[in-house]
């Protein structure tokens, strides 16, 4: 299939420059930014409303320089966007209504370091609000979010390195970028886990792999690394994890320069505490590099995009065999 055929119109046409966008998480509204550091949010409404359009109801400058990300907080947090700046830089932007006033969207909270960059966050909700953020030395850290009520109130869970070893001897280490997806199950018998992998000059930083809050001893342990042997230190450029709707496994997309691989993750942990991992597809098909994927809300389908301009949809059929299901050639 190619094309997005006759019935498919155009519903907003972004700015130049627009470098970023994210749907919240009911595809209501939608956050852009642009390489000048401008937000815009834009509403879109009821498809049985007499009007489609969408409605921009926000665009501001926020940053001095070009935003690379920009992240929906979850819904029960109310309505707020984290941008992280390609100078490593995130801060968070909640809609606020004060006193008398139309809604407005107003700065809460800003995460800086002098010495490295913040290169991706994600956040989830297991009982708290929590980000994960990826810095450019090679460190993640879990922030906790102290005051459902109060955006601006974070303290910091965890910091580790994306290493199975506790201790690893390797030089300073250069991410250019950095990916990361929570488990978006949310169970409360489950505890929270999320896949990262990094794009950097340190192999043992690039693998994906998984960790899992070890509540008994109040730390992140991993416990999977998607890599096989032979694409030991191989650069990850995005990750993925898929719902699960009933499979005995977890299913996770992982895209390296090799290609698209698609990993079952088993629920079953050996002795040592670790799950069993199996790479079931290594697809292609993206001319170059893959730079974005997301599952669909059943987990079955993965639709992916890259350097190539393409909108490339996966699935698997009855028999368990990945395919190319749907491509999409960019409209100018």
């Amino acid at each position: 299939m190619q094309g997005v055929g006759e019935m498919a119109k155009e519903l907003l046409s972004l700015d130049n420059g627009t470098t970023c966008s994210s749907w919240n998480y009911s595809s209501s509204r939608l956050a852009t930014a642009s390489s000048d550091g401008t937000l815009s949010i834009f509403n879109f409404l009821h498809p049985s409303s007499s009007s489609s359009s969408p409605r921009s109801t926000f665009k501001s400058k926020v940053h001095d320089g070009n935003i690379a990300k920009v992240v929906w907080v979850p819904p029960e947090y109310g309505d707020a966007v984290a941008c992280v700046t390609a100078d490593g830089i995130v801060s968070l932007w909640e809609e606020v209504a004060e006193d008398s006033q139309p809604l407005q969207w107003k700065a809460c909270k800003t995460f800086r370091s002098s010495s490295t960059k913040v290169l991706d966050v994600q956040f989830a909700s297991f009982n708290t609000l929590k980000m994960v953020a990826a810095y450019s030395d090679g460190n993640v850290r879990v922030y906790e979010l102290l005051d459902p009520l109060e955006l601006k109130n974070w303290q910091l869970q965890a910091e580790f390195q994306n290493v199975v070893e506790s201790v690893s001897a390797f030089g300073k280490a250069l991410c250019l970028s950095a990916s990361i997806s929570w488990n978006p199950q949310k169970g409360v018998s489950q505890e929270s886990s999320f896949i990262i992998g990094f794009n950097s000059n340190t192999s043992e930083l690039n693998s994906s792999k998984v960790w899992e809050f070890d509540q008994a001893h109040q730390r992140w342990l991993p416990v999977a690394e998607l890599e096989l042997p032979e694409d030991k230190g191989d650069q990850v450029y995005a990750v993925a994890w898929a719902p699960n709707i009933g499979r005995p496994y977890e299913t996770i997309a992982v895209a390296t320069h090799k290609g698209l691989a698609i990993w079952n993750l088993g629920l079953n942990p050996d002795r040592n505490g670790r799950l069993p991992v199996e790479r079931v597809a290594l697809l292609s098909g993206h001319e170059g590099m893959v730079w974005q994927m997301e599952w669909d809300m059943s987990g079955m389908t993965l639709a992916t995009t890259g350097h190539d301009g393409m909108v490339r949809l996966w699935q698997s059929n009855l028999n368990g065999v990945w395919h190319q299901q749907a491509a999409f050639e960019p409209t100018s």
